[in-house]
């Protein structure tokens, strides 16, 4: 059986990487979660002292962009691979609210992008690939055989997020979860660089009101429709 690239694209907190995981393993796919390596980079530039404030030190990240290494190395207990930045497992800190507040400035970061788009075309090379992000069926992979772009609506999101966040024992409220998801919609769908926008040719899909089994059934039949297709 021929394998695909599917390239799922939308908004933060669609739920995005959750199907992603499941479609993969369903499949025998590799997963890759491109918001995890701009969360990373996003960390990185903390920890160096090059966002300390609303803007990021975009000179001197950019020449360290070198000394960055991201690697996703699998975990067997857990069922999917956690996020290595530099060597070190950084899976649970990208997650923060300190990381989700400033991430969306490190990815509008031209020079950035276009790193960590290289790499992740190198990782779709051999196709059998699931990857989700912003730009995936735009930029990275504007060939891929199915794209799909999820949304819902930013009081939805919010709310899972939030509910997420306290199950990992964060302390945080609804308001300022909310905030950083209609911050982070702007960010993204207004930056220069590979803007969040649907591809012409990609399936939208609005789970504001759909369940996870329903919306993973309804995306691994278009799956498998164009995996036949390929035959």
């Amino acid at each position: 059986m021929k394998k695909i690239i599917i390239a799922i694209d939308g908004y933060s907190s669609t739920g995005k990487s959750t199907i992603a995981k499941r479609l993969a393993r369903e499949l025998g796919y590799v997963y890759v979660d491109t918001g995890a390596m701009y969360r990373a980079v996003t960390l990185f530039a903390m920890e160096k002292g090059l966002l300390d404030g609303e803007e990021p030190d975009r000179k001197n990240l950019i020449r360290k962009l070198d000394t960055i290494s991201i690697r996703f190395v699998p975990n067997a207990d857990l069922g999917y691979a956690e996020t290595y930045l530099n060597g070190t497992n950084v899976e649970e800190e990208i997650r923060s609210m300190e990381v989700s507040n400033r991430v969306s400035a490190i990815a509008a970061i031209p020079e950035v992008r276009h790193k960590l788009v290289e790499e992740q075309r190198k990782m779709g090379e051999e196709k059998g690939i699931v990857m989700d992000g912003r730009d995936i069926g735009t930029v990275v992979f504007p060939d891929a055989e199915l794209k799909l772009f999820m949304t819902a609506s930013p009081e939805i999101r919010a709310s899972r997020r939030y509910k997420e966040l306290l199950g990992k024992g964060k302390k945080v409220t609804y308001e300022a979860v909310l905030k950083n998801v209609i911050d982070r919609d702007y960010i993204d769908s207004h930056r220069k660089d590979s803007p969040l926008i649907k591809a012409p040719d990609a399936i939208e899909l609005d789970n504001t009101d759909m369940g996870k089994d329903e919306q993973f059934e309804r995306i691994y039949n278009h799956a498998l429709r164009m995996i036949n297709k390929k035959k």
